[in-house]
């Protein structure tokens, strides 16, 4: 018999973490399940998810204890009698806590990046039935933060499969020469996703190395060719066709500084680019340095910049690190995904115990004392 899953994301933008939710929604549905999305209205998820017929409910969600969201998923989750609730961000995590108030109903919670989880006395408490982590990393970050070890699973993210038709010709739109090196970066143009160090590597390269390489960049605001660091660039902003967009470059360059897992790195390997990368979070498990890609220590431009460098100016390097991108991209599907969540929602149904009435009392104490910061 199907499990009616209840999801709570409370991003307002399309991220790695919306894109998981989005195909875990899609997963569970074609496995006989019947998923509820709750998101904020008008988020790029919701509109996704309602052109696949998926069922969503649109709730604003303006702090992490909103305790207005959390009365209105509480009458969602009473409506709609979940199996299982799965929080997917922070946000959504601590509404999930309020709303579930007195509720024997289990919660899952995805957590996606590796830093020392706060707060671990009352919000990763045993309210929360179980935890997915998307990496060892992740987890090893939770249980450095007093997180019990047996409440965590690990559930790597999947990506699909790419598909592509038409590699976008970027050398042609932007009118760059023929043999140019066409460097990428994908993702959300933020400092914790090494942007701003972009420039320093830029001219770090060598002249001749950057004389052949141009810079991609997608994700962010659009804003057209520019220059970074000396690099001739493109900034192309938000790209839906993402596959198409990056099959047309010749490297990924992912220099984060924190990274939960890495999808982008996913993406990269199964088009058959080689990424370079910092060697943080779950990168380290993703990427097996110089078998399909180069790892450099966390933070050192310079050997980012070299590492960059050899696969600018050294095609069979280049050629010998794709090719093996996508059988490692290949360990990282959407089914193995979807059906590691599955498992969680069935072990944690099996050893649900009601909530004692006490602990019960404690939660709705804390809440209340801390509704007034929020």
């Amino acid at each position: 018999m199907g499990l009616r899953t209840l999801h709570i994301d409370a991003g307002r933008e399309w991220r790695g973490g919306q894109r998981q939710v989005w195909l875990l929604a899609q997963g569970l549905r074609a496995r006989g399940h019947e998923p509820l999305v709750v998101g904020i209205p008008d988020s790029p998820l919701l509109q996704r998810l309602r052109a696949r017929g998926i069922a969503v409910a649109a709730v604003p969600m303006r702090a992490d204890w909103d305790l207005r969201a959390a009365r209105r998923i509480r009458s969602l989750i009473k409506a709609w009698r979940p199996d299982v609730v799965h929080a997917h961000d922070a946000r959504g995590h601590a509404i999930a806590i309020a709303a579930l108030l007195g509720s024997e109903v289990p919660l899952v919670v995805t957590r996606r990046v590796a830093f020392v989880p706060k707060s671990v006395r009352f919000k990763y408490g045993r309210r929360v039935a179980r935890f997915i982590a998307i990496s060892n990393a992740v987890r090893d970050a939770m249980i450095g933060g007093g997180v019990d070890r047996d409440r965590i699973e690990v559930v790597f993210s999947g990506v699909p499969t790419p598909e592509v038709k038409q590699p976008r010709d970027w050398r042609r739109e932007c009118g760059w020469p023929d043999d140019s090196i066409i460097l990428g970066v994908v993702g959300a143009m933020s400092a914790e996703k090494g942007i701003e160090l972009l420039a320093d590597v830029a001219h770090r390269l060598p002249a001749a190395a950057r004389a052949r390489a141009r810079l991609v960049l997608l994700g962010g605001k659009s804003s057209g060719r520019c220059n970074i660091g000396g690099l001739e660039a493109y900034r192309a902003g938000f790209v839906d066709e993402i596959h198409a967009a990056m099959s047309g470059l010749d490297i990924l360059l992912h220099p984060s500084s924190a990274e939960g897992l890495g999808t982008a790195v996913v993406d990269a390997m199964a088009l058959g680019l080689p990424p370079v990368a910092f060697a943080v979070g779950g990168l380290v498990e993703l990427v097996q340095h110089e078998r399909n890609g180069l790892l450099v220590d966390a933070g050192d431009g310079a050997a980012f910049a070299a590492a960059a460098t050899r696969l600018i100016t050294d095609e069979p390097l280049r050629r010998r690190l794709g090719s093996a991108g996508p059988a490692r991209a290949a360990d990282f599907d959407v089914d193995s995904m979807v059906q590691g969540s599955e498992a969680v929602y069935n072990s944690v149904l099996a050893a649900t115990k009601p909530l004692d009435p006490r602990k019960a009392r404690v939660v709705s104490t804390i809440v209340a004392e801390n509704s007034e910061r929020f």
